[in-house]
């Protein structure tokens, strides 16, 4: 009887011991067939529709293989993204200039910084009724959007096509309406719309010309090279960044995200897709 005993104690303790083996076996074959390699961090991102949504979706295979996963939520307005980066809801946004950022930061006391330049998208004048600034007629209407961070900008391409002329001393970027010191045409300045709605309104044939950002004008079909009748050139100040929380520039994921859009592959798309409509930048 003590025998049997014996020899059923000694089968029970060899079966305990080769299923922890087993166990441990499956631990192992996970972590080497890179177990632990798969996990992935999640990196959200606000954007607008175009064209950076788009950019980041073409940037998602690049930036998964550097083991993140890209989350984006897109935005059909300049306010909202801001408001879900200092939410925490976004981790960075994508989708406004130097300029607009600086001055929403001056505004609501962000504590944001630019982690990156991405891309320039040059703000055309459109016209469903001339074919040249040169063919406006005094007191011509020129419609704008109602984001005063581009009054400057608009005001800057103005002058520079020869409608008008700013007051000595001005900084061109943050000029205003009260700022131009000649205007020749008469040019009437209407200022009440937001940016998204320009495309709309320039297809209704409002005004006698409507200056639009080139991501609106791209989203509603018209390409800002063809279709407007004058445009930026490729030296604008105004890139489009990467905005974070301040401390947030120097995480691994988004030093990843940035240096994937400053990759050759990225600019290449860009400037395949968009025909010079968005110009890359890479610093």
């Amino acid at each position: 009887m003590k025998k049997w005993l014996s020899i059923l104690l000694a089968l029970t303790v060899a079966l305990i011991i080769s299923a922890c083996g087993t166990s441990d076996e499956g631990t192992e074959g996970d972590n080497a067939g890179g177990g632990e390699e798969a996990e992935t961090t999640t990196l959200k991102v606000g954007a607008s529709n175009v064209p950076h949504a788009e950019i980041l979706e073409e940037a998602k295979p690049l930036l998964e293989e550097k083991g993140f996963e890209l989350d984006i939520t897109t935005f059909q307005d300049y306010i909202l993204p801001n408001q879900a980066l200092e939410a925490g809801d976004i981790d960075a946004n994508y989708f406004q200039h130097i300029p607009y950022l600086e001055a929403q930061i001056a505004e609501n006391d962000y504590d944001f910084v630019n982690a990156g330049g991405i891309h320039i998208e040059p703000i055309g004048v459109y016209s469903q009724k001339y074919e040249s600034l040169d063919e406006l007629p005094d007191g011509a209407t020129i419609i704008m959007s109602n984001s005063v961070a581009d009054h400057g900008r608009i005001l800057s391409l103005l002058e520079q096509q020869g409608l008008i002329t700013l007051k000595e001393g001005v900084e061109k970027t943050a000029a205003t309406i009260e700022d131009i010191e000649e205007n020749s045409k008469n040019l009437e300045f209407d200022t009440e719309y937001e940016a998204s709605l320009l495309p709309q309104i320039y297809n209704n044939g409002e005004g006698d010309a409507v200056l639009i950002n080139s991501n609106y004008a791209i989203d509603a079909g018209l390409n800002p090279i063809e279709d407007s009748i004058a445009i930026e050139d490729k030296e604008s100040p105004y890139v489009n960044v990467i905005a974070v929380r301040s401390g947030d520039e120097e995480s691994e994921a988004i030093k990843a995200l940035v240096e994937v859009l400053h990759s050759q592959e990225i600019q290449d798309f860009i400037l395949e897709k968009y025909e010079g409509a968005v110009v890359p930048v890479s610093e």
